[in-house]
């Protein structure tokens, strides 16, 4: 008994001192509101920094099935066709597509499925930083993030043959373009 009594006060320590460390979720740096060429909201987008940027899409009220899913070099996003988001984000003038050899560009991001319901969720990262480095996201005309009508292809230059432009949103940083 007098071993127990002398280890319950270095067990209690040891319980504490592991208690108080923790790991911060990582904090939204950068988002969007993701609209139809009708002004409908269609989801958002949520971008978080670490070593690299995560970003997670969420959308709703879009047809069933796959949807490709870039960054637009634009930080613009005017209905009805979104052309003014620019081409896909390519800063170091790879081609399109992970499976085109000569690619792919940092715009290229996997499809996204929607569900019979209309919803879909995808999250993945991107190998860039939000404002600093060689190739910043959010340079001096911003960025948009762009869902298409169809599926993309990953390897057909410029965009995967993936069809029209659905939904688009300006990625802004807290809050900020």
């Amino acid at each position: 008994m007098p071993r127990l009594a002398a280890a319950l006060p270095l067990i209690g320590l040891m319980g504490m001192q592991s208690a108080c460390v923790t790991t911060p979720a990582p904090k939204s740096a950068a988002s969007a509101a993701l609209m139809d060429g009708q002004g409908s909201m269609r989801g958002s987008v949520t971008i978080t920094e670490g070593a690299d940027i995560t970003v997670q899409v969420r959308a709703m009220g879009l047809a069933p099935g796959l949807h490709a899913v870039h960054i637009h070099a634009v930080g613009r996003c005017d209905a009805p066709d979104f052309a003014t988001a620019g081409p896909h984000w390519n800063p170091m003038g790879k081609s399109h597509g992970a499976e085109n050899p000569n690619g792919p560009h940092l715009g290229d991001l996997p499809n996204m499925t929607i569900g019979s319901d209309g919803a879909g969720e995808l999250t993945f990262s991107v190998p860039a930083r939000l404002d600093t480095g060689d190739h910043p996201l959010l340079d001096s005309d911003g960025a948009a993030l762009v869902i298409h009508a169809g599926p993309d292809d990953m390897k057909t230059d410029p965009s995967g043959n993936s069809g029209g432009r659905i939904a688009c949103g300006v990625i802004m940083k807290n809050g900020v373009k």
